[in-house]
């Protein structure tokens, strides 16, 4: 479903746009996605709307296809931190995860409703895992949820699509960031 309307208090969410996973992807998909995903951040700052951005830290314990074990696995300094394309500003909001759900005992959910928050645009990598699980639990949440299918990015391009195609309809609206920053900067 296209997007229809802007909350009075709409949130974006950013979801793992750090070092270490952006540089691993650096495909034209996964730099036009981040830049797309800054603008959404700069526009909402610019009309005071929350900016939240997620990072990841580990993985859910347990027998998964992937190789190594989430509790030996140390990760490279400077690998959580946030890409400077967002620019990051002390007036953002910033939620480590270390499960594929930016909600998933974080507290987000509890900021967001302190914020008074009920509508949440999101954004990031990876599509089909952080982003859809995060969308999956923001519609759970009984949050209205924006999809922005071209500021985020999967290394699957047909697990980019199915997320998109098949998944997010079922979830919320979807819409491009120029659908999006339109519909903020006519609505505030």
């Amino acid at each position: 479903m296209p997007l229809t309307t802007l909350d009075p208090t709409a949130a974006l969410v950013v979801i793992d746009l750090q070092k270490g996973i952006v540089s691993a992807h650096t495909d034209s998909a996964v730099i036009a996605a981040v830049a797309r995903a800054a603008r959404l951040a700069d526009v909402f700052r610019q009309h005071d709307l929350p900016v939240v951005l997620v990072n990841v830290t580990g993985r859910a314990p347990g027998r998964t296809d992937d190789s190594g074990s989430a509790s030996t696995f140390a990760l490279p300094d400077g690998w959580a931190d946030l890409i400077d394309e967002l620019d990051v500003r002390p007036t953002d909001h910033l939620i480590t995860k270390r499960r594929r759900s930016a909600f998933h005992d974080t507290g987000l959910d509890t900021l967001l409703r302190d914020l008074g928050v009920t509508q949440v645009v999101l954004a990031g990598i990876s599509t089909s895992s952080g982003v859809e699980s995060t969308a999956r639990s923001a519609s759970d949440h009984g949050y209205h949820v924006v999809l922005a299918t071209d500021a985020m990015s999967d290394p699957a391009a047909d697990a980019h699509r199915h997320s998109v195609e098949r998944v997010f309809p079922r979830l919320g609206e979807t819409a491009t960031t120029a659908e999006v920053v339109t519909m903020v900067e006519e609505t505030r």
